[in-house]
C-alpha cells in the first residue's frame, strides 16, 4: 500500500500544531500510523522554520558521541574522539532527509501569507472514519494530497464542519490513495 500525503495549510501559527498533536495522540491509540508529520510556519517576517517531529541533528549526535567515544579509546584519546565523533553525527544527521522533502515544505510554505502555518502528513496506515471524526471541524485548507479528487473534496468537508457529528457518511476512502 501505498503512503498517502496530505498538505493543509492554516491562517495562523499555531493551529497546525494544535492539529499535529491530535494526530500524534491518535498515533498512540492505534487509529493512524505516522510515517513522517511537521509543521511548517511561516513567521510574520516571511520566514519559514520547519518543526520537525524527529531531531535528526540530536540523534547524529548521540550516536555520533557514542561511536567518537569507542574509538577516541582505541587511540587512547576519547575526548577527542568524543567530540569529533559528536561534530560528525550531528552534521551527518543535519543532512539527513527523512520522510517529505525539506526543500519542498520550505517553498510551499513560503507561497503562503506571514502568520500562517502548514501541516505536512504522510500516513502509512489510518482507521478513516475514526482519524476524520477526530479532525472534523479543525479548519484549514488543503494544499496537496495524494488523495483523488472526490476524497479530497470529501476531506476538505470535513475540515470545514463546524461542530462534530457521529456521521461518517462524509468520510474518504483514505486507505486507497491516488
Amino acid at each position: 500500500m501505498s503512503n498517502i500525503f496530505v498538505a493543509v495549510a492554516y491562517d495562523n501559527m499555531f493551529k497546525a500544531q494544535e492539529v499535529r498533536l491530535r494526530l500524534l495522540q491518535m498515533q498512540k491509540e492505534y487509529l493512524i500510523d505516522l510515517e513522517d508529520a511537521v509543521v511548517a510556519v511561516r513567521d510574520e517576517k516571511g520566514k519559514v522554520k520547519l518543526h520537525q517531529i524527529n531531531d535528526l541533528t540530536a540523534a547524529g549526535a548521540i550516536s555520533g558521541s557514542f561511536w567518537g567515544l569507542l574509538i577516541g579509546l582505541l587511540f587512547m584519546n576519547p575526548l577527542l574522539g568524543l567530540a569529533a565523533g559528536a561534530a560528525g553525527g550531528a552534521l551527518s544527521g543535519a543532512l539527513s532527509d527523512i520522510g517529505i522533502n525539506d526543500d519542498f515544505m520550505k517553498k510551499l510554505a513560503s507561497e503562503l501569507k506571514p502568520g500562517t502555518s502548514v501541516l505536512f502528513v504522510l500516513i502509512k496506515h489510518l482507521t478513516p472514519d475514526k482519524v476524520l471524526a477526530e479532525l472534523e471541524g479543525t479548519g484549514g485548507r488543503l494544499l496537496k494530497t495524494s488523495l483523488s479528487h472526490e476524497d479530497e473534496t470529501k476531506l476538505q468537508a470535513v475540515l470545514d464542519t463546524a461542530q462534530k457529528s457521529s456521521t461518517t457518511d462524509a468520510a474518504p476512502n483514505l486507505a486507497k490513495p491516488a
